[in-house]
């Protein structure tokens, strides 16, 4: 059962002007059921509390892998490109950079696939064999061009053309966070998509204010007024995480399920 809980926090370190709101949700990794539920709801939130205002959605990156439906996330992604009723931007997460890296080097990236990447891959209807080599360059081979007959060329498309950070108004959205003192557009992808050392600890890593997502703790968000991170382990802990940024508020919308991966 698909249940919601809220919770606000208030005042902001950074009070955003005008009049458009903006939701963030963190890592999906294959739960399109928390995924769905949540869209609705904060689609429902926009409309009642920000009547005839087009919302500013940000989604942090990692929706694939670990979860049982990535493939059905990355077509609701697509599916959301075309919807009015939001301004989307994606962020890239370090799964799909994986899963972009196996489509190129498949040799490569055995152990992502062994790990990570099989329930990607199985979501698209790709059968891995019960005796499969992660270490044979052909065998991971055959598996990529599988994936590659499987996956919908929207699909493809929307992977080649994620963001590394969007900037709104003193707060910068990323995967998993920055480079303390270094300006956004100067940072690595590497960081932006990997770091944790270096950034999670740091009393004021940026003048903005990060939402990330990439490392999570337990199901609770985390909200500092230096970052807020809204990566609550979707596929483990069965809670899915937004953030709501409007004025001098911040609200935490999470949709909630006692379905859990055995991962």
């Amino acid at each position: 059962m698909i249940s919601f809980r809220r919770e606000r926090h208030a005042p902001a370190t950074n009070v955003r002007g005008g009049t458009q709101p903006v939701y963030a949700i963190g890592d999906i990794h294959g739960r399109y059921d928390l995924f769905h539920a949540l869209l609705g709801e904060i689609r429902r939130d926009a409309i009642e509390r920000h009547p005839g205002v087009v919302p500013l959605l940000v989604l942090c990156g990692d929706y694939i892998d670990r979860g049982p439906s990535s493939a059905r996330v990355i077509e609701a992604l697509t599916w959301l490109q075309r919807s009015p009723a939001l301004d989307v931007r994606f962020l890239e997460g370090n799964h799909e950079a994986m899963l972009m890296d196996f489509l190129e080097s498949p040799a490569n990236l055995g152990r992502w696939l062994a790990v990570d990447g099989l329930a990607t891959v199985q979501s698209y209807g790709v059968r891995i064999p019960d005796d499969m080599d992660y270490q044979n360059p052909r065998s991971l081979t055959i598996v990529r061009d599988s994936l590659l007959d499987a996956m919908p060329a929207s699909h493809f498309t929307l992977l080649q053309q994620l963001e590394l950070y969007v900037e709104v108004e003193g707060y910068a959205f990323v995967h998993a966070g920055v480079a303390p003192g270094v300006p956004l557009a100067s940072q690595k992808r590497n960081d932006l998509l990997w770091i944790r050392d270096g950034f999670l600890d740091h009393p004021r890593p940026s003048k903005s204010t990060i939402v990330h997502g990439h490392t999570w703790t337990d199901d609770k968000a985390l909200v500092l007024p230096h970052r807020i991170c809204i990566d609550t382990g979707a596929y483990k802990t069965g809670v899915l995480t937004a953030l709501c940024i409007a004025g001098d508020v911040l609200d935490i919308i999470q949709t909630t399920s006692d379905i859990h991966s055995t991962l």
